[in-house]
């Protein structure tokens, strides 16, 4: 049996806080589309993976945070321009609705206040300081975080996050981007679907569960010129990579934010792509399909859950005694073939 895994980066404001000009829609849908998100999840009983910016399990703060090794002008935005917005910084009760919506989906870390791992200007003490501030939130509210998502897919510090106790995070799209008129053949003609990801094992332990299709990739003049062939193209790949999931039991990582559901074309989107992960692949619209056998099925699984075969001991740091205690009771995790790559 296929997987299909959905990791959702959830963010409220804080995915613009480096934004000179925020994108006023995205920011306003950030957390209606929260809660829309859940209710469709918890419609279909998909499970998800969301990966939650630290700071939104705060209820409140000076504002400064003084003591991280960012800066103060990280925060300068909250001060300002959103210093009576408390909506977009703070997410108790969207949190909250994660955990009391029904399928069994896990809470991820998607740092603190969404520094990039990957730029040049994180270095190692940033990016520790991003997971401890994550963690002791998180811990806060009785949830231990060990999947991660790093923002805009800028992945770095992979060490860090391996000594302080993670098991997985969302890899790099292993395909490469696409052109205008490659996205029309590919809809159009019915050229290929989303590459299927096998989860793989880094030099530090840790699983890396690449991206198979972000789910808004598929905006403007490519959208609109192929809604008239296949309607939404993106629920077409979608479905693709769904089929071709259940016959080479396969894995599709999907992902989007909750800030992409601006309107009521975004929200059926998602719909129609929930509809097709939980119904297993039974199409009933007469359309022409990749083949698919009558058994094949797709199960929705977190990045927690992501199937994997073999079985490597973790590495635990003695730097972290914290962290390792926290882990080291549960011994020997599940994992897949191993894979070494570089920073």
């Amino acid at each position: 049996m296929g997987s299909v895994v959905i990791s959702v980066d959830a963010e409220l404001g804080w995915g613009s806080v480096d934004f000179d000009t925020p994108p006023e829609s995205r920011v306003e849908s950030a957390r209606s589309g929260w809660l829309t998100l859940c209710d469709l999840l918890a419609e279909y009983d998909v499970p998800a993976t969301w990966a939650v910016v630290g700071h939104l399990f705060h209820e409140s703060c000076d504002g400064r945070h003084p003591d991280h090794p960012v800066g103060t002008e990280w925060f300068v935005q909250k001060r300002k321009e959103w210093a009576d917005r408390s909506a977009l910084r703070y997410a108790a009760d969207p949190i909250e609705t994660i955990r009391d919506s029904g399928p069994a989906h896990e809470v991820g870390c998607h740092t603190y206040s969404h520094v990039e791992f990957g730029a040049p200007e994180t270095t190692e003490t940033v990016a520790t300081a991003e997971l401890e501030r994550s963690l002791d939130v998180a811990e806060e509210w009785g949830i231990d975080l060990t999947s991660a998502v790093y923002p805009r897919n800028n992945v770095g510090h992979r060490r860090v996050l391996a000594d302080y106790g993670f098991e997985s995070y969302r890899g790099r799209q292993s395909a490469s981007r696409r052109s205008f008129p490659e996205k029309l053949r590919t809809v159009a003609f019915g050229f290929g679907h989303p590459p299927l990801v096998t989860p793989t094992v880094d030099e530090y332990g840790l699983i890396d569960i690449p991206a198979s299709l972000f789910l808004f990739s598929f905006e403007g003049a490519p959208l609109r010129l192929s809604q008239p062939v296949v309607g939404d193209p993106v629920i077409e790949l979608v479905e693709r990579g769904l089929a071709a999931a259940a016959d080479s039991d396969g894995v599709s990582h999907l992902w989007l934010h909750p800030n992409n559901l601006v309107g009521d074309a975004h929200v059926q989107r998602i719909d129609a792509s929930l509809r097709a992960s939980r119904r297993g692949l039974s199409y009933d619209d007469g359309r022409d399909r990749p083949p698919f056998r009558e058994d094949d099925r797709v199960g929705a699984v977190s990045l927690r859950a992501v199937p994997r075969s073999g079985t490597r001991r973790r590495r635990f740091s003695l730097r972290y005694p914290r962290r390792r205690q926290l882990r080291v009771a549960q011994g020997i995790y599940n994992y897949g073939p191993g894979h070494r790559h570089s920073d």
